[in-house]
């Protein structure tokens, strides 16, 4: 469970089932979800020196997100191939305390996914209410897959307030549904350093 001290107004989960892009229908569809939490920004209207600390206060709500999130996209961990993580801060903080979501979201997705190996792509912006995202999505071994580069938006229509934050992780199930530009594939996973 999240920790106390951390405000959260909401969370949001979202999925998307993509069956085609013009072309053929797949074996399966693929899935792409993401869940977006709105808390609280402690460090809002005011520059505080020392920040770094809010992040292991964020590890529980990543933890609680990234079990939301997989259970949300059908329960299987070892069926997530791809996925990403995001923040939009409210106009009265800054991009850093977007950056406070680095490590927790990124922990506790490759915690929760087991051994992911490849860098969790991420984006952050300040907004105004309703602001939309694109969270960067990648494979989660291999940061070369590139049938696995997209992204999803996020945007939940009342957040950030301007004394808010939202925080995002993202997921996906296979890669982009009629991938066909070439490089390096799923099934040619060679190297053990989330690059190739």
């Amino acid at each position: 469970m999240s920790d106390p001290t951390i405000e959260i107004r909401k969370i949001v989960t979202h999925v998307e089932e993509i069956r085609h892009e013009f072309g053929p229908p797949p074996d399966k569809p693929v899935l792409v979800g993401w869940a977006a939490a709105v808390i609280a920004n402690p460090f809002a209207g005011a520059f505080a020196p020392e920040i770094e600390g809010f992040m292991e206060t964020l590890k529980p709500l990543g933890d609680e997100m990234a079990a939301r999130l997989l259970v949300a996209m059908g329960g299987d961990k070892r069926a997530i191939e791809a996925y990403g993580k995001g923040a939009i801060v409210g106009v009265d903080g800054e991009l850093e305390h977007g950056a406070l979501w680095h490590v927790p979201g990124g922990w506790a997705m490759r915690r929760l996914l087991g051994e992911a190996l490849a860098i969790v792509p991420s984006s952050k912006k300040v907004g105004a209410c309703g602001a939309g995202l694109d969270v960067p999505l990648g494979h989660i071994d291999a940061a070369y897959v590139r049938s696995h580069f997209s992204a999803i938006e996020v945007r939940v229509a009342d957040a950030p307030r301007p004394r808010e934050i939202v925080y995002a992780i993202a997921m996906a199930d296979g890669g982009r549904i009629h991938e066909r530009v070439g490089g390096l594939t799923q099934a040619d996973i060679s190297a053990r350093d989330g690059l190739r």
